[in-house]
C-alpha cells in the first residue's frame, strides 16, 4: 500500500484539479466570512440581514456547507461582510501548465 500526500483535502477528494481549485477557493471564502460573522456577535437573523441572506442560507454558510454556495455567491457575500476581495494566482510557468 502506497501513501499519497496531498496539498489539501480537496486534492484528495477530486479527480479534476479545476474542481479542487474551485472548492479550495470556496472553502477559504467561507472560512473568512464565518470568522467575520462570529466577530460581529450578532444573532443569526441580524447577521443574515447584514449580508443580504435569509437566516437558513446563513445557517448553511456557518455550518460549512460548501456545496450549497458558488464561488460567485461567496464573492458577493464577502463584499457584504466588509471584505475587499482580491485574487492571487500561483502556479507553474506557462510552458509546464500544458503538460
Amino acid at each position: 500500500m502506497t501513501e499519497e500526500i496531498f496539498d489539501n483535502v480537496f486534492d484528495a477528494l477530486c479527480d479534476d484539479p479545476k474542481e479542487s481549485a474551485n472548492l479550495t477557493a470556496r472553502a477559504d471564502l467561507m472560512i473568512a466570512i464565518r470568522r467575520r460573522v462570529s466577530e460581529w456577535g450578532l444573532p443569526q437573523k441580524d447577521a443574515a440581514l447584514r449580508l443580504g441572506l435569509t437566516r437558513p442560507r446563513l445557517n448553511d454558510l456557518m455550518r460549512g456547507k460548501v456545496d450549497k454556495f458558488s464561488l460567485d455567491a461567496l464573492a458577493n457575500i464577502s463584499e457584504a461582510a466588509g471584505f475587499s476581495l482580491r485574487v492571487q494566482l500561483d502556479g507553474k510557468p506557462v510552458s509546464q501548465a500544458a503538460e
